[in-house]
């Protein structure tokens, strides 16, 4: 369906674009060293599967229509600005306590809690639907046949080079931060701090134009 040199291309593209400092994987990190590896990992794999929600949402054409109005876009970044506030608000309030390995009641802080955050945050970011809605179509041939089925393989690929860039980057903060953990009182701070970067990012997301 799409030439080999064409999503080699693609990929190569789409490792830069991940890799490049940006507020998913800094919020990888941050996750990762405050939370441990499982955190940065769950939240890594929850921003690649918001990748996959734009591409569908590029590919069916709602993200275009949906975006083309400027309240619907500046509903959908203050949504999310918010909702980046709310993670720093609670790495705050529970500073220290969110980095032990097992929570008040004994049980592992599970996975899917991370991949959720992670999910939301990246899937109300108007900013990353309009990426998708321009980086997508650069690779795609109306000359190959139907578009949506070239999209749907792109995102797919896009999503499966998230999750292998964010989980390497999730599994090496939290290696990072258990170290860190090590010196008494550190992980108040590092909670601290990845509830700083999330306010800032939410403030960058709130201020940030089209």
């Amino acid at each position: 369906m799409i030439p080999t040199d064409v999503l080699l291309a693609f990929l190569a593209a789409s490792a830069l674009v991940t890799i490049a400092p940006g507020p998913d994987n800094l919020m990888v990190l941050s996750v990762g060293i405050s939370r441990g590896r499982s955190a940065g990992i769950g939240f890594g794999l929850g921003c690649a599967l918001g990748c996959f929600t734009h591409t569908l949402w590029a590919t069916l054409g709602i993200g275009a229509v949906v975006l083309a109005s400027e309240s619907t876009f500046a509903t959908l970044k203050m949504a999310g600005a918010a909702y980046l506030v709310y993670i720093g608000i609670e790495a705050w309030r529970h500073a220290g306590k969110l980095a032990l390995i097992t929570l008040d009641d004994g049980s592992v802080e599970p996975m899917v809690a991370h991949v959720r955050r992670g999910f939301i945050a990246n899937v109300i970011n108007p900013k990353v639907a309009l990426f998708f809605i321009a980086f997508l179509p650069q690779f795609v041939s109306q000359s190959r046949g139907e578009v949506w089925p070239q999209m749907l393989l792109l995102g797919v690929l896009f999503a499966a080079q998230t999750v292998a860039i964010f989980g390497s980057l999730g599994w090496f903060a939290g290696s990072l931060g258990a170290r860190l953990k090590q010196q008494p009182g550190l992980a108040i701070w590092l909670d601290r701090c990845a509830g700083t970067l999330f306010f800032g990012l939410a403030l960058h997301l709130a201020t940030a134009g089209r």
